[in-house]
């Protein structure tokens, strides 16, 4: 009699989890795109996450607006709208308004796969050699102008590198900075990094917004993790100076009332009336006006 086989396996395979997910990896040579697990893993909602993957796959150049990504996606202007705002707070989305060479003011889009970086800058046009003067003489022949001399690196002064003074930073700015990181520890910095960012805190401060306020909008909504320095992150809040506080509205005195005139008493039919000075009454002087009349 024949012994019966079986085709399942005897045991489950080495390393393999008992629950949840198990990812089946497959290598990708094209057609992919590298997303940073904080982004991934981001708490909150899942339209920014998928709203930021959408736009880390298309290519430079690509338009990203509200009516763009609607046309793409299910989610209404609502939803689209408030996940751009939310990769805008975290520091991943940035909306630059810059000025062409023919003066039109164009927006441009950048959007970091770690908050608090920047952007490449565009590489500037190689300068023209100039081209040597030649001069002829009397007589004789054609000589070219010897061109001016040229300091070379080993003749050039040291380089002067100006670096911010902790010292000479506003008390308050650094008053606030050093206070962020009891609101959130993870936001430690250095004595240079604090003196940069003072500048700029000072400028909100002018502005009208308190410390109280201004540490609420540096701490909210921070990144999960941060792939760089928290300076880096704070700068890019700080970029845009608020506009400042209108005048307060000017209270009215007491003394700006229009005065009302205190009573008096009629000489002709003793009634109470108002008037600045004694005399007669409304009345009675209108009727002195018609017997003097008839």
């Amino acid at each position: 009699m024949a012994e019966s086989q079986s085709n399942a396996r005897l045991r489950a395979d080495a390393g393999a989890p008992t629950s949840g997910v198990i990812h089946v990896r497959t290598r990708l040579t094209a057609d992919f795109t590298v997303i940073s697990n904080a982004l991934a893993q981001r708490r909150g909602s899942a339209v920014t996450v998928g709203v930021a993957t959408y736009i880390l796959s298309l290519p430079d150049g690509t338009a990203v607006t509200i009516t763009a990504l609607c046309e793409h996606f299910d989610e209404g202007e609502i939803l689209i709208s408030r996940a751009l705002r939310e990769l805008e707070e975290a520091g991943y989305l940035e909306r630059r308004r810059e000025r062409l060479p023919s003066g039109q003011i164009r927006t441009r889009t950048y959007f970091y796969d770690v908050p608090g970086g920047s952007p490449a800058p565009e590489p500037p046009e190689p300068p023209k050699p100039p081209h040597p003067r030649r001069t002829r003489p009397a007589s004789g022949p054609v000589t070219a102008q010897p061109a001016a001399h040229t300091p070379q690196p080993s003749e050039a002064g040291p380089e002067t590198e100006t670096s911010a003074s902790l010292a000479d930073a506003d008390p308050r700015a650094i008053a606030v900075l050093t206070a962020l990181r009891r609101v959130d520890p993870r936001l430690i910095l250095s004595g240079q990094e604090a003196a940069r960012l003072a500048p700029a805190v000072s400028a909100w401060l002018a502005a009208g917004v308190d410390a109280h306020r201004l540490t609420e909008f540096l701490t909210a909504r921070l990144p999960d993790r941060f792939r760089a320095r928290p300076a880096g992150i704070l700068a890019f809040r700080l970029r845009e100076t608020p506009l400042p506080a209108p005048p307060p509205l000017p209270s009215k005195r007491l003394t700006d009332r229009p005065t009302v005139p205190p009573f008096q008493t009629c000489d002709g039919c003793d009634r109470a009336f108002r008037a600045p000075e004694r005399g007669r009454c409304r009345d009675c002087r209108a009727g002195n006006h018609l017997r003097a009349a008839g």
